[in-house]
């Protein structure tokens, strides 16, 4: 039996709706305080649900964390290919990656005050988050070499 594109559709909104929910529960409670019993309510499902698409709060919180940086990097993405001046393309990742968050704040405030130290064995989101950090610290090392942006260590200057 095949999956039809409108139940796929479906299965995601349901997804989405749930790190939706999640979120605010994660926001407001923590994530040790948080159950999968207030995301469920939050979201507008019962707990089996919830369990259906993720098997513990942690793998929602992942899925969050994921979900944020992969938005981040696929409206990133394309800025970085078109531009060559590295001090063109900094700016323009900046300005993306503000036009990005102002479009969902309240995940983006999340996705940045999360602790550094999480102790999940499966962090899928690092990936992204590697991934857009090394291509601003990239960024950085070419614009100094090229003189457009000051002559200090590349990792500071990406730290300020």
């Amino acid at each position: 039996m095949s999956i039809s594109e409108r139940q796929i559709e479906e299965r995601q909104l349901r997804k989405e709706r749930i790190l939706t929910g999640a979120l605010e529960v994660f926001k407001s409670r923590g994530l040790e305080s948080a159950t999968m019993e207030e995301i469920a309510e939050k979201s507008g499902f019962g707990k089996a649900t919830i369990y259906y698409y993720f098997q513990s709060k942690e793998e929602v919180f992942s899925a969050i964390l994921e979900n944020g940086w992969m938005i981040l990097w696929s409206n990133i993405e394309p800025v970085i290919s078109k531009i060559s001046n590295p001090r063109k393309k900094f700016i323009t990742v900046l300005l993306k990656t503000a036009e990005t968050i102002r479009g969902r704040p309240g995940l983006f405030e999340f996705l940045f005050n999360v602790p550094q130290k999480i102790t999940f064995d499966k962090q899928p989101w690092r990936k992204h988050q590697n991934r857009l950090y090394s291509t601003l610290n990239d960024l950085l090392e070419e614009g100094v070499k090229k003189g457009q942006f000051p002559k200090i260590n590349p990792k500071l200057l990406f730290k300020a």
